[in-house]
């Protein structure tokens, strides 16, 4: 397959063309389910992933969706054929799974595999995993933040076959769709699902029929030692060391006023790579935790943001990398802690954690802290157009951080999501709220030489006579990191302002809720609004090195306000005569 020194036996045109189109019938299983899914989370958000495994399981192609359930289905899958075995399937065969404890994200994450054959032998198995919007648990959405254990967050399901031999499997179904507040939504999303994996066994084939099985098994393997070697050879470039980093999640939406430490080693030794997160606080009373899987996932997704993006995506470029996370850790719990919020929340603060620890070993590539929240806002209810119940899972595009080069991006989603949120129009018609205000945050960006991309300010308004929300945001009390001098970006935020009421509170000081950024079930009526703040990106060097026309273009187009341009910039801007903005004079900037 490969000789001794890792050069692949097939010539690289045919390698080239089968990884394309590995690649390519991923992202079009992600087409096919965009398409013929019913929930916005599916066909406006795109919070699925698409991924290819061989016949023992090992991950031979992905497309570039959602970074945590791509690094968590790596471990779903092999959980799944280790738990049932390896050729105890059929053809037609599909199986379900969402069980965080089994290595799904979270339970409202679903995992679909199914077996490829070929002349009677399985030769592949094809798998998407995708967050379907009411898995059934104590709050609309799923994602209560102050659940106190897993039963609260959803129905749990194990490896169970949806369908043998092609037939669907009716008990199973009659279970999950009989704890589901929303059953049509959740049919037809499954079923988006099942036919996404369809259309990867149908391409599959057609592959087989136009090269050969021999060449494809060859040629995976040969994909799978590239990625590996090149993969090394990035880490071989990080010099040798341990660099230590380490963040906080500030509350469990459970335990008043007590906050929990995530520590991480990174060590670097040639060509192989360890986060070490011992000394890592114990896993929390509410759902703030994380399974292994999840904080696996968010080193990953560090690395492969680090490195050179055109590696074969594949089994090889995670076999240099090791993670150690401690039991009972927020970065391994045990069950059954609650721990939903750990694939939203705790993900994208270990992605942050690890670029941290790397910052002053590879400081031309990595980043200043991203917003790191999902801004997680949940509703439902009877819709008052329909009678029948609804419920959504809302996120919010965040800031990234400043860039060695250049500034950070605004109003992306969050690192571990790779997502888009829901558009207004779609919003507004599919529920009973109105968008009064949708913007970005002038001065949410960290200052620095590089500015941190700008965070959002988005107001709801209730349109029915009344709606349950829950929400789990993070990064309310302690803000986003800069970097090289940058300063911190601006925190999150979650409010509510009562009808007729003119002052915005947090749902602690409305509703007394234990955390005022993580809690469930709060009953809101007609009229009420709700404010939702997303955090900006970490500013990334001294902002007194920022260029002045820079400094002088965010004034101009309203990223930056004149006051934060003399306090943080050291530069005196003010509007002329005919409306432009100008520099007046330098105050302390350096030379």
């Amino acid at each position: 397959m490969t000789d001794k020194s890792g050069i692949p036996s097939l010539d690289q045109v045919t390698l080239t063309v089968i990884d394309n189109y590995l690649t390519t019938t991923c992202r079009e299983m992600g087409l096919a389910m965009m398409r013929t899914a019913y929930s916005p989370i599916f066909n406006e958000s795109l919070d699925f992933s698409c991924v290819m495994f061989d016949n023992r399981g090992r991950m031979i192609a992905q497309a570039e969706f959602c970074p945590s359930q791509i690094g968590t289905i790596k471990y779903t899958v092999e959980w799944m054929l280790e738990e049932l075995g390896y050729d105890v399937y059929k053809p037609g065969d599909i199986l379900l799974m969402n069980d965080p404890y089994r290595g799904s994200g979270h339970i409202p994450e679903h995992t679909i595999l199914k077996p490829v054959f070929h002349e009677g032998q399985i030769v592949a198995f094809v798998a998407n995993c995708a967050h379907l919007a009411e898995p059934g648990a104590k709050a609309p959405g799923g994602l209560a933040g102050d659940a106190t254990d897993i039963f609260q967050e959803g129905l749990r399901i194990p490896p169970v076959w949806l369908m043998r031999e092609g037939k669907d499997q009716d008990d199973i179904w009659k279970i999950i769709l009989s704890n589901h507040r929303t059953p049509m939504v959740s049919y037809g999303d499954l079923k988006a699902m099942i036919g996404s994996v369809h259309v990867a066994e149908t391409r599959l084939i057609n592959l087989i029929r136009s090269y050969g099985l021999s060449v494809l098994t060859v040629a995976t393997q040969d994909l799978i030692a590239i990625a590996e070697r090149r993969m090394r050879e990035e880490i071989r470039r990080i010099p040798d060391g341990v660099y230590e980093f380490e963040d906080v999640i500030e509350d469990d939406g459970v335990t008043p006023g007590v906050s929990y430490t995530i520590r991480c080693a990174v060590i670097v030794e040639g060509d192989e790579l360890t986060a070490d997160f011992t000394g890592s606080s114990p896993q929390c009373a509410g759902p703030m935790n994380a399974t292994y899987a999840v904080t696996g996932s968010a080193v990953y997704n560090a690395l492969l943001h680090l490195t050179d993006p055109t590696i074969p995506r594949n089994e090889g470029c995670y076999r240099p990398i090791h993670i150690v996370a401690p039991p009972g850790t927020i970065v391994n719990c045990q069950y059954p802690a609650a721990l939903v919020g750990g694939n939203t929340e705790v993900s994208p603060r270990v992605t942050d954690i690890v670029f941290g620890a790397l910052a002053n070993a590879i400081p031309d590539r990595v980043p200043a802290a991203q917003g790191g929240t999902s801004c997680c806002f949940l509703f439902g209810g009877t819709h008052p157009d329909t009678g029948q119940l609804y419920s959504h899972f809302h996120f919010e595009g965040i800031g990234w951080g400043g860039r060695p080069r250049k500034d950070g991006n605004s109003q992306v989603i969050v690192i571990n999501g790779n997502c888009r949120n829901t558009p207004v129009e779609i919003f507004e018609t599919r529920y009973p709220l109105s968008i009064e205000t949708y913007r970005l945050l002038e001065d949410s960006g960290g200052p620095g030489k590089n500015r941190g991309g700008l965070g959002i300010e988005r107001v709801f308004t209730v349109r029915s006579p009344e709606i349950t929300v829950s929400a789990i945001f993070n990064r309310m009390l302690v803000q986003p990191f800069g970097l090289h001098g940058g300063k911190p970006g601006r925190s999150s935020g979650i409010h509510v302002r009562r009808a007729g009421e003119q002052a915005w509170r947090t749902f602690q000081e409305a509703f007394g809720t234990t955390s005022p950024s993580k809690f469930s079930g709060i009953v809101l009526k007609k009229g009420d609004q709700v404010r939702i703040i997303a955090p900006g990106g970490g500013g990334w060097g001294d902002p007194l090195e920022r260029e002045p026309e820079r400094v002088l273009q965010d004034v101009t187009e309203g990223f930056v306000t004149p006051a934060s341009a003399l306090r943080d910039y050291g530069l005196e801007v003010s509007k002329t005569a005919s409306g432009k903005f100008e520099i007046v004079k330098a105050v302390k900037r350096q030379t």
